[in-house]
């Protein structure tokens, strides 16, 4: 074989590694939280990416934890590209450095999503809500109202709350008579965090405490309690999967986000917005609310929902008439404090 022969055979070679190089970096792998969650966006977003695009995505799982996150950046090992994160993971890793700030002229601006939804360093693809919900079939004219769920003289029987100061304090001022858009106002005072635990005193014998998702749909199944608090996407499941006639309270209902957030030292960023574009089309987050009833982040996505599956989403006109907005940087700099201050009062 002669000299030129095998010069030209070497940068053939070396062409088609440095190809395939370049397609092994543009491929994703994706961390979320499993279950019927990561499911609808395997559905909405994974499968017609890969489709659209040939662009091998491999999904992981977490339970939320900043310390993975942190960990992977700190070693210098970022094998993430995109995180589904909440709203308290994407303020502390922005505050940390840990999750890299988002160019939302990438998205079209932060004005093309919901207002109030939008992080410095995370960018919005769902809506969820608290809510609280009973039993249609055991109470037929049942309660309408925030200030129903504090009202055992009218609803008498035991409520299910979640073990924790976070929606129960915004709960209780709003029943107690503060306006939506005073709440986190009211309660940045000690006059406040007062007046919400002497309305969580009125209920407090008849709670029953829940910590897991799975408990709240269960225990109104079971008739331990009339009413439970929960996250609305378990109560719509409950009603499609095991066929009950549990009814929602849209009213006073706490809005939080789930964001996709970029991990610092991410191996490819352009191939990460390019995903993360697609996830932030209005088709493709409409296409999401046929798997799971969480509301698109993206205000032009709702037009693109049908009817009868934006009835049941927290972003529904209807329903989000009284939504209260989760502040995640009240609860960023509150929340060691009122959560030591809950438990003190629950062992009380």
């Amino acid at each position: 074989m002669s000299k030129t022969t095998i010069r030209t055979a070497a940068l053939a070679l070396a062409a088609l590694t440095l190809g395939a190089g370049s397609a092994l970096a543009q491929d994703l792998t994706i961390t979320s939280w499993g279950g019927a969650y990561q499911k609808s966006q395997d559905e909405a977003y994974f499968k017609p990416y890969t489709a659209k695009t040939k662009i091998k995505i491999t999904q992981e799982e977490y339970n939320g934890e900043i310390s993975k996150i942190r960990a992977m950046v700190e070693s210098g090992k970022t094998t993430w590209d995109a995180i589904d994160v909440d709203a308290a993971t994407a303020q502390q890793g922005c505050d940390e450095g840990i999750l890299l700030p988002i160019d939302y002229s990438k998205f079209g601006g932060k004005d093309k999503f919901v207002k109030g939804s939008t992080f410095e360093c995370a960018v919005p693809t769902i809506i969820y809500s608290t809510i609280y919900a009973y039993d249609a079939d055991k109470i037929k004219d049942g309660p309408k109202t925030i200030a129903d769920l504090f009202d055992t003289k009218k609803w008498p029987g035991k409520r299910a709350l979640q073990k924790t100061p976070f929606g129960n304090l915004e709960f209780a001022l709003m029943a107690d008579g503060v306006p939506v858009d005073k709440v986190y106002e009211v309660l940045k005072t000690k006059e406040g965090v007062d007046r919400a635990f002497k309305k969580l005193d009125t209920v407090k014998k008849d709670v029953v405490w829940w910590e897991a998702g799975a408990q709240p749909p269960q225990l109104l199944a079971s008739g331990e309690v009339v009413m439970a608090t929960a996250w609305n996407g378990r109560i719509f499941g409950a009603n499609k999967t095991d066929k009950r006639n549990f009814k929602i309270v849209w009213d006073g209902q706490l809005q939080d986000w789930d964001l996709w957030a970029i991990p610092k030292g991410v191996k490819s960023l352009d191939a990460t917005y390019a995903f993360l574009q697609f996830a932030s089309s209005p088709e493709q987050q409409a296409e999401q609310t046929k798997y799971i009833s969480y509301g698109p982040a993206l205000a032009a996505a709702t037009p693109h929902i049908a009817p009868d599956i934006l009835k049941d989403l927290p972003t529904a006109p209807e329903n989000a008439k009284t939504a209260l907005a989760n502040d995640p940087v009240f609860w960023g700099d509150n929340g060691e404090e009122l959560r030591k201050r809950f438990n003190t009062w629950l062992a009380q």
